[in-house]
């Protein structure tokens, strides 16, 4: 049996004997770069680090770009370090899955360390201390996901953990942002040494999000006389720290059987898949997309990794700004609510299987190519075009990754001003277009409203996905049913707020009402709406 650790990969014959591809450098001795001069620390041990962070990384090490690899530090879920980094020395075993069947497979090994960022692990903590006073320390990056940098909660106060924090002040922190700061005010400390802090999560103005939540807690210290107001000048000077802007893009969902079920018909031993007690799915491999972009403002202060060389894109802050509005406003992000609406009702468990569906595959295309890039923000680094064409040709119709409509429906109401309403704007301030004339993007519009009744379109009921206002929102249609010819959806389409734009007043109102109450009819009215609208 293949023994994923340090000695099992040893016998390189037998791993690229069965199609593995292994590490061309010398691992002992980037390690012992790395413990003498660190260069990148990285937050957040999960998949989409070990599947596309990290593998970036072991480009550069084979190619002889760095000598110097990643360390990896948990401050949220400490069982990834316990069950799934030490016991197979810090090694993932990274499976690329083509749409066309194809699985690439190489073993990464890039991270060289796995700390447990707490105090409770006092060893582990010590190291990042000691790894934050180093002057090396090139930068230190976060995948924590975008509620890992919020302080306060829906009621505007700090979360009681974050109170805690900014009572006991830098020497006993918990919540990440806390431990972050803490550990860049020993570094202040030791030196003033320059460092840059690079959100990676996919969220909208990541870097600044990460600002705010640092300088928010080290001035809050401040002022109750627990650091020094040094402290936060060093961190708000730009020569010294810097919050980039990026723009992270790629597919890395939960373990899949199919995958482990491969690997263990390989001889691979311990492969079997980890769930922890904070409920995250894991396993000693990630599979994963094999599309992926990552573009970083290049706003570094203490040099950084020739990312580039492993297809890393650096630019300047703005357009990081419009890389991000095409795929959230335009390329990517609208095309996967309208599936995972649309495949709600419809009964879909996969989003790879609506791909086959020809009448929803049309209404995406519709709400991409042509509704879409008349308006779309192009970048000028990434031809928007192309980027739909490989959505649409890879990526969602890949049915090796299993990602569901379900998961996609989460907090719909958050994102129909963004994903929608954005689109909408442009048709309205542009010359020559009109709002009225569009159909995919109202449509799906009014199949949101249709999702709200939790009624799929075989009349039986269904589960709807977790959104902070699906009271409210359900609240608007209380008394709609299947089968009515009027209901109450005009108030729900009127409130501004969740779809930035005011629907009515621009001729997209009445539209999105008339859609609504033809999917109200009867059993199978939701596909024959959209099978009117689109074909």
């Amino acid at each position: 049996m293949l023994q994923l650790d340090r000695k099992g990969i040893l016998d390189r014959a037998t791993w690229e004997a069965v199609g593995i591809e292994l590490p061309k450098y010398n691992l002992e001795l980037v390690a012992h770069n790395t413990r003498l001069r660190p260069q990148w620390v990285h937050f957040g041990a999960g998949n989409i680090f070990r599947g596309f962070v990290a593998n970036a990384q072991q480009q550069l090490l084979n190619n002889m770009k760095a000598d110097t690899g990643i360390i990896a530090a948990e401050a949220f879920d400490f069982e990834m370090i316990d069950k799934v980094y030490k016991p197979y020395d810090n090694l993932t075993l990274l499976v690329l899955m083509s749409a066309d069947g194809r699985f690439n497979k190489s073993v990464v090994a890039s991270i060289v360390e796995s700390l447990a960022a707490a105090q409770n692990h006092p060893d582990d903590y010590l190291r990042l201390t000691e790894i934050f006073e180093n002057p090396t320390l090139q930068m230190a990056s976060f995948t924590i996901t975008e509620k890992g940098y919020a302080l306060t909660g829906p009621n505007g106060k700090y979360l009681p953990v974050v109170e805690r924090d900014l009572t006991n002040g830098p020497e006993q922190p918990v919540h990440v942002m806390s431990i972050a700061t803490s550990l860049v005010y020993r570094r202040f400390r030791n030196g003033q040494h320059p460092m840059t802090f690079v959100s990676m999560d996919n969220c909208s103005h990541n870097g600044d999000l990460l600002k705010n939540s640092m300088i928010d807690i080290a001035k809050e210290w401040n002022r109750r006389d627990l650091v020094e107001k040094e402290f936060t000048e060093y961190l708000q000077n730009e020569e010294k720290i810097t919050f980039p802007l990026t723009m992270i893009d790629k597919i890395t969902p939960r373990p899949s059987l199919q995958v482990q079920s491969a690997l263990q018909e390989l001889g691979l031993a311990d492969m079997e898949m980890i769930v922890t007690s904070r409920h995250t799915y894991t396993a000693p491999f990630v599979n994963a997309e094999v599309s992926e972009y990552l573009v970083i403002e290049d706003k570094f202060t203490n040099g950084r990794p020739a990312l580039e060389d492993a297809g890393i894109i650096f630019t300047d802050r703005d357009t990081v700004d419009k890389v991000e509005k095409m795929k959230v406003t335009t390329c990517l992000n609208p095309l996967h609510t309208a599936l995972a609406l649309s495949g709600c009702l419809l009964g879909y468990q996969l989003i790879a299987d609506e791909m086959n569906d020809y009448t929803l595959r049309r209404l995406i295309e519709t709400i991409g190519y042509q509704e879409g890039l008349p308006v779309v923000v192009d970048p000028g680094i990434i031809q928007p075009r192309t980027f739909i064409d490989e959505v649409l040709q890879e990526r969602f119709a890949n049915p090796y990754i299993p990602d569901t409509p379900q998961r996609i429906a989460t907090d719909t109401s958050q994102k129909m001003s963004i994903r929608f309403g954005e689109t909408i704007k442009s048709y309205v301030s542009t010359a020559g277009l009109n709002p009225a004339n569009l159909t995919a993007i109202p449509l799906t519009i009014a199949i949101w409203c249709r999702y709200l009744l939790g009624v799929d379109d075989q009349g039986a009921p269904f589960p709807l996905s977790p959104d902070p206002l699906l009271d409210t929102l359900q609240g608007y249609l209380q008394n709609t049913k299947l089968g009515d010819q009027t209901s109450e959806v005009r108030g729900l389409l009127e409130d501004e707020k969740l779809f930035g734009v005011r629907l009515y007043e621009i001729g997209l109102g009445d539209k999105i009402e008339t859609m609504f109450h033809e999917m109200l009819a009867g059993p199978g009215a939701v596909r024959s709406t959209i099978e009117k609208y689109v074909d």
